[in-house]
């Protein structure tokens, strides 16, 4: 955080935003009518999870990657029949709460949750080192991502998921900038309290006092980049002290907190393809505003 502050541009990681106060505003920017990706990536799971159980087979452990709620993990593990579930999380308490909630749910299936940062090397419960694995990764969350992050990412995923393991991916595809931009900007100010909540956050972890007032939510679209950005605007000149150290920002300068990069059909393949996953198969819905695409760990062959 400080040193995201510090640079510049100013830019801060995205984990910051959840906390259990940041965690509670996501879920309810799913449900915002302007937010299409978690309503359709659930359509397309409520159609086609019983393709794939087909292909993953059953008896796999469930490994979820950021689980958050879980809202569409119950579609899935209906559907596969499989041998535990492995929730991963950064937010222990929304992770506990929701990993009870499908044990209740699922009264016979094995529930080993995780709390980590999927974004650093972690290892899973010995429960399943004997199971063949299937990650599962919805919500578009590697569009978070830039690109050599992304594969370093999916990398790591294939690393501790092992050979032969499977991922179900949720990602985004590129669409008209309005519809973007109103799915990170809504009506109501959810999605700018949750930003903001970044520094209330802050402020209470590192003994801050940001004025939060002096801030306001900015998502736009990059084009260039295929990205839609959020930012944090000062609308006045500002200075605040963070973590014991003094900063200072003008009106209209901004911290970078959030990039959902969006997607078309060939770059998504190849972005799973570069990091050691070879594409099985790739739902959509009937407008083609996102995809989940069911993956295999594979170690690539040396070139010709």
């Amino acid at each position: 955080m400080l040193a995201g502050l510090r640079a510049r541009p100013r830019a801060v990681p995205a984990r910051w935003f959840y906390d259990r106060r940041g965690s509670e505003l996501f879920e309810e920017i799913t449900r915002l009518p302007e937010y299409y990706p978690t309503r359709t990536e659930r359509a397309i799971l409520e159609a086609h999870a019983g393709d794939v159980a087909r292909l993953a087979g059953p008896g796999r452990a469930v490994v979820e990657f950021g689980s958050g709620s879980s809202a569409k993990t119950p579609l899935l593990l209906a559907a596969v029949a499989p041998a535990a579930y492995v929730p991963i999380d950064i937010s222990g308490e929304f992770l506990r709460e929701s990993s009870e909630e499908l044990g209740t749910r699922f009264p016979g299936l094995p529930v080993l949750p995780v709390e980590a940062d999927f974004l650093r090397p972690l290892a899973l419960p010995q429960e399943i080192d004997a199971r063949e694995r299937l990650g599962f990764f919805p919500g578009s969350t590697i569009g978070n991502m830039g690109a050599v992050a992304s594969v370093d990412l999916l990398r790591a995923m294939a690393a501790t998921l092992g050979s032969g393991s499977m991922l179900l991916i949720g990602i985004d595809r590129v669409k008209d900038p309005a519809t973007l931009v109103a799915a990170y900007d809504d009506a109501a100010g959810v999605t700018a309290a949750f930003n903001l909540n970044l520094l209330e956050r802050a402020n209470r972890e590192l003994g801050g006092d940001v004025p939060v007032d002096a801030f306001r939510h900015v998502a736009i679209w990059n084009d260039e980049a295929s990205r839609i950005e959020m930012h944090l605007e000062a609308v006045r000149d500002i200075a605040f002290t963070l973590g014991g150290d003094a900063f200072a920002m003008l009106a209209g300068e901004t911290i970078h907190t959030e990039n959902s990069h969006k997607y078309g059909p060939r770059d998504a393949r190849l972005l799973l393809r570069s990091a050691g996953w070879a594409p099985l198969a790739e739902w959509t819905d009937p407008d083609d505003r996102f995809a989940l695409i069911l993956a295999e760990a594979r170690t690539e062959p040396a070139a010709p």
